[in-house]
């Protein structure tokens, strides 16, 4: 039989748990960085996480392009970071 019904739409994200991923993603690389987290550092990190926050695409690549050029070892740790990893991923399939 040839079904024409549309498909149901996917659940919109509730931008309460996108907020609350994204401050639970950067507060635990900031937990696991420990002493490495400089001023200069966390700095960068809070740039990038208001950039995720606001899913602001390209705040987000300026300030990965940041990152990776003032704190190599930091990007890496972004890229490592599982959590991260995916908000990064989701705001790829965005746009980013």
């Amino acid at each position: 039989m040839n079904d024409d019904r549309p498909e149901p739409a996917a659940p919109k994200a509730d931008p309460g748990d996108h907020s609350r991923r994204v401050h639970e993603a950067f507060d635990d690389l900031d937990a696991s960085l420990g002493g490495r987290a400089t001023p200069e550092v966390r700095a960068s990190m809070e740039k990038l996480r208001a950039a995720v926050l606001d899913r602001d695409a390209a705040g987000v690549r300026d300030q990965l392009s940041d990152v990776k050029a003032r704190h190599g070892w930091l990007h890496a740790e972004l890229t490592r970071h599982p959590r991260l990893a995916e908000l990064v991923n989701e705001l790829a399939l965005m746009g980013l």
